[in-house]
């Protein structure tokens, strides 16, 4: 992926998007590209968690297992597409975290992966940023409990 594109997919996503160019260069830098196969995990339940994912192209499914006693279940708490964002969160707020669903991709994707504690100390060092970005996981974040909220409503 060029410049050109990563500046692209950045500025278009829900978590980037309103943000000045000259922060859209500062996390540029931190972001490597990946590609992924349709049926190919990302991350597993319960792995540790430190990097957040932007879908530059494809699909993921986010899913949660659950042991319901008796049986256990598996649940797509949300299929997101280009410019979602999803990954650990609690790299931002710099404390460990084990994650609390699996991403596998539905379809081939492309996508960016940023460490998160290096998103934090930019975040940290332009508290407007940083209180941007808050403020958009924590819209984010609301959405994806009303998701799973609902999927758990089916078991």
């Amino acid at each position: 992926m060029d410049n050109a594109e990563l500046f692209k997919v950045l500025v278009n996503c829900e978590l980037f998007s309103g943000i000045e160019m000259a922060f859209i260069e500062k996390i540029s830098a931190l972001c490597n590209a990946e590609s992924y196969k349709a049926g190919e995990q990302i991350f597993n339940q319960g792995d540790y968690g430190e990097n957040l994912y932007i879908i530059a192209g494809g699909s993921v499914f986010l899913e949660r297992s659950m042991d319901l006693g008796a049986r256990k279940a598996k649940v797509v708490t949300a299929i997101l597409g280009k410019g979602r964002v999803f990954g650990c969160w609690s790299t931002l707020l710099d404390e460990p975290h084990n994650l609390m669903s699996s991403a596998t991709c539905h379809k081939a994707s492309s996508m960016l992966k940023i460490e998160g504690s290096r998103l934090r100390k930019i975040m940290t060092l332009n508290s407007d940023l940083g209180f941007y970005i808050m403020e958009r996981i924590c819209k984010i974040l609301r959405e994806r409990m009303r998701s799973v909220y609902g999927a758990m409503e089916k078991l």
